[in-house]
């Protein structure tokens, strides 16, 4: 078992850590283990001497520790207009592989929302009436933290619900398995809960299929559960369509092969020993290969913050490697099915997916807009792959539907970076506004 053989090496090689802390030293450093906590720590001695030193010995923890822990969101405000807002966080509801964080804006009773006339009252400081956005998470190797950026962004529209996807490692055999109906079925949990109050989905990625199942589920099961926008963002829902790398490699192989080459059983030190999963650090190989532009962005940013000193520069760019790099294992049941149903089979495309007894129809969303959007640089989900949705949900009129196709746009820059700020995120609140202004029941 390659993860065993991979813990027990790292285990040896955790010894280090002190030979991290003493190289440090000379330079009067805190250890580079620590060096997130210890971020705005002024330097002493050689200062430049130092900048090359800390990013060095962190840069080897950070090598030994092959699946680090991801980091906390940590979002404690958002500009909104003239000024800051606090923002809390906890988690609302919860499933054995699944947390659905909160992240609340937190006003103050004589304040109310930039972007809504309600008022807040003394009982609940969000405004009445204002809509909330659920973000459904990929579970394809990252966890969800990668996705603060984009958290943040949307908070200023609404207070924001995040999919916190469970590393499976840390899942007891007790809570059973987990495949892609579970997922679509803890989303459509969701769905019902936050839909009456005015709910915009928002999918990411691998995360478009399974919300676009779980938002029609929900919308066939009663009106009142519809969404009033399902935003679907460079997701595979027809993989039929300009296949990319991943693609092909999911069709030229058969279940079997991916069984016996990736899977491997959870070593003992954690509480889902035993559980069979797609590890998290055969994702990692497999992300930092088919994109080691990114990852050498990603370093050169950090070690130039450390050579400029700029301490908020550092803390950036130190935060965005390790939420890039921290990735999770997948439950074997979730990862085969992914790629038997939307990869090989593209069963939602051809209308023949099922989730328990219960079949997919997408043309039950009659009263859900539509937006799909694209890169036309994305070389993980094809073109067209995205917009593939609106052939597939016909009972959602023309004038509810939005197709966006941004330019010099990889698939990254859909949710990180100026795309994502300056082009699609406008482009959502206009789609969003409009979609509430058309008559549908956004506000109570």
């Amino acid at each position: 078992m390659l993860y065993q053989w991979l813990e027990t090496q790292r285990a040896l090689m955790r010894s280090l850590d002190a030979w991290t802390a003493l190289a440090a030293a000379p330079w009067g450093a805190a250890p580079a283990p620590a060096a997130e906590a210890e971020i705005g720590a002024p330097y002493h001695g050689d200062a430049r001497l130092a900048s090359v030193a800390l990013p060095g010995c962190d840069w080897i923890y950070r090598l030994l520790q092959a699946t680090p822990e991801p980091p906390p969101f940590h979002i404690e405000s958002v500009q909104l207009g003239e000024r800051r807002v606090p923002v809390s966080e906890d988690v609302v509801d919860r499933t054995p592989f699944c947390a659905l964080r909160r992240f609340e804006r937190r006003f103050a009773p004589a304040c109310a929302d930039d972007r809504s006339p309600a008022a807040p009252d003394s009982d609940n400081p969000r405004p009445r009436g204002t809509p909330c956005v659920l973000l459904v998470t990929p579970l394809a190797g990252h966890h969800a933290v990668m996705l603060r950026e984009t958290v943040e962004t949307l908070l200023e529209d609404a207070d924001v619900y995040v999919t916190d996807w469970a590393n499976a490692r840390d899942v007891p055999l007790a809570e059973g398995r987990f495949g892609l109906s579970d997922y679509v079925l803890a989303v459509e949990r969701f769905v019902r809960t936050l839909a009456p109050r005015g709910l915009h989905i928002v999918a990411i990625c691998q995360a478009a299929p399974p919300a676009l199942a779980a938002s029609a589920l929900a919308a066939a099961a009663d009106e009142t559960f519809a969404p009033l926008t399902l935003t679907l963002m460079g997701g595979p829902i027809d993989t039929r369509l300009h296949p990319t790398m991943i693609d092909r490699l999911a069709a030229t192989h058969d279940i079997e092969w991916f069984r016996h080459t990736v899977i491997d059983a959870v070593p003992p030190r954690y509480a889902g020993a035993g559980r069979r999963i797609y590890p998290g650090y055969v994702q990692h190989a497999a992300i930092v290969a088919a994109h080691p532009h990114r990852q050498v962005a990603l370093e050169s940013r950090y070690w130039t913050s450390r050579l400029s000193g700029d301490q908020a520069a550092i803390a950036a760019s130190l935060r965005s490697l390790r939420e890039y790099s921290a990735v999770l294992d997948m439950d074997e049941d979730y990862f085969l099915d992914t790629l038997r149903i939307v990869f090989q089979e593209q069963r939602l495309a051809r209308g023949t997916w099922s989730v328990g007894a219960r079949r997919v129809r997408p043309e039950a969303l009659t009263a859900t807009a539509l937006c799909t959007v694209e890169g036309d640089r994305d070389d993980i989900t094809g073109a067209g792959q995205t917009h593939a949705a609106h052939e597939i949900c016909q009972g959602i009129p023309g004038a509810m539907r939005r197709r966006m196709t941004v330019g010099d746009c990889d698939h990254y820059d859909l949710f990180t970076g100026p795309r994502w700020h300056e082009v699609i995120h406008p482009a959502l609140r206009e789609f969003w506004d409009a979609a509430c202004d058309a008559g549908h029941p956004s506000k109570t």
